[in-house]
């Protein structure tokens, strides 16, 4: 990825929640579909505190009418995760232009470019066609054998050859902000198997991956090649029910206990945006069979694969909200933990001939860091609900009816603007009643 002057820390911009704004300063740019009261859902841009209006802006004629630069910001209009990288690289720069505080033409316009962003609702930014989850996170994978009775520091026997995943249910991802109903499982209880509410409600903490340019069926997609595929990074909650899972696992996999609800930030975090904050992939152990296999193997990718990104995760209980406290952050962790680079994670997906399409989602799966306090799920916060952590004076060991859990993330580099991702919001509503007959 290019380092240009899209990236210049001293880039300033007109549009004054922007300076200095952690997330979405103009050297962030993202993408993402939003809905105004009584609009219609539109392409924008989100910069500082505000979201300008794609639409707008070609109305207005403030972006190129014709070529490259016009058929970039047509294509935004319509899908804004289907771009090429050059389509995403010329509406970068176009939009870096624009927003710069040298153009006074698009300042006298600010009125209608602009929206709160506390007064819009933001859609998901693309149709999800599929969505994968991985395990990428090694410190995740271990702490949950190790619960289980694995031993310390037990991995599965194939962890370091191949990205494990499984495919999910790309229906029911909602974007941050909708709420998360209780699901009901089955439940392997000491009077036997029960039907009713999970009592074991989760989270993952992952960085989502999304698509933006698929292969032909049958045909691969090599390790080198696959960067130029990811269109855009997210965040993901891949809520979780313990005790469902628990019972429905042998042996297929997660199924209903996975399959209720998985939430995704809004916006489209561009491989443009993070270029400073590309760096080595995990270091792994010495010897041959620690290495990944030849088709995920690229020096290019040990490094610079990897992406450094710092993660957190609050959460608050209804009576903290009710009293006007604010959010309490239980967790840290950070994407320098993830075992598998984004681009390995889809050359294996790719590997046996599977397709992917624009629109397809990829999480990492959970990323926790090797410290207490760098869980990324209630499951490892809670020592599997034997050790409540603390939301304020209220102990959790799984979310409660009632509580929000807010996922963030923040890209930080010396000489850099850091960006953000927006938050991943979900709050737990009550499981409906089921009525049987």
């Amino acid at each position: 990825m290019t380092i240009d002057e899209t990236h210049d820390p001293s880039l300033d911009c007109w549009v004054e929640s922007a300076q200095g704004h952690v997330e979405f300063p103009i050297q962030n740019l993202p993408l993402g579909r939003f809905q105004s009261v009584g609009g219609q859902p539109r392409t924008g841009v989100a910069i500082g505190a505000h979201v300008l209006d794609l639409h707008k802006a070609l109305a207005l004629d403030l972006l190129p009418a014709e070529g490259e630069g016009a058929a970039a910001a047509r294509q935004a209009l319509q899908n804004p995760l289907a771009l090429n990288a050059a389509q995403r690289i010329r509406l970068r720069r176009d939009l870096s232009t624009l927003l710069s505080t040298g153009d006074g033409a698009a300042r006298r316009y600010a009125d209608e470019l602009l929206y709160a962003q506390a007064d819009v609702r933001m859609l998901l930014p693309s149709p999800v066609l599929g969505f994968t989850d991985f395990q990428a996170g090694i410190h995740h994978t271990i702490n949950g054998r190790r619960m289980r009775g694995s031993g310390a520091d037990s991995l599965p026997a194939n962890y370091h050859q191949v990205p494990i995943a499984y495919n999910g249910r790309a229906s029911s991802v909602v974007v941050s902000g909708a709420p998360v109903r209780r699901p009901h499982g089955q439940i392997q209880s000491p009077s036997g198997v029960v039907y009713r509410p999970t009592q074991q409600l989760d989270i993952e903490l992952e960085l989502g991956i999304w698509v933006a340019q698929g292969n032909a069926l049958g045909e691969p997609i090599a390790v080198d090649n696959a960067d130029a595929h990811i269109g855009a990074f997210c965040l993901i909650n891949d809520w979780s029910a313990r005790d469902v899972m628990a019972w429905e696992m042998d042996r297929l996999g997660p199924f209903t206990g996975k399959s209720f609800a998985t939430t995704v930030s809004p916006w489209l975090i561009s491989p443009e945006a993070l270029a400073p904050f590309r760096g080595p992939a995990f270091v792994r152990p010495p010897g041959a069979a620690m290495q990944p296999p030849s088709h995920l193997y690229s020096r290019a990718q040990q490094e610079q694969g990897g992406l450094h990104i710092g993660l957190q995760v609050f959460v608050n209980t209804l009576r903290r909200e009710e009293l006007g406290a604010p959010l309490v952050l239980v967790a840290e962790s950070h994407t320098s933990h993830l075992y598998w680079t984004p681009a390995q994670m889809l050359a294996h997906h790719t590997s046996s001939g599977c397709n992917l399409l624009c629109g397809d989602l990829l999480g990492t799966g959970t990323i926790s860091g090797p410290a207490p306090g760098e869980g990324g799920s209630f499951k490892e916060l809670g020592g599997s609900g034997k050790q409540p952590f603390s939301v304020g004076e209220e102990p959790r060991c799984w979310a409660e009816d009632g509580d929000v859990v807010v996922l963030r993330a923040r890209a930080q580099r010396e000489g850099f603007s850091s960006i953000g991702f927006g938050d991943c919001v979900g709050r737990v509503l009550p499981a409906q009643g089921m009525h049987h007959g």
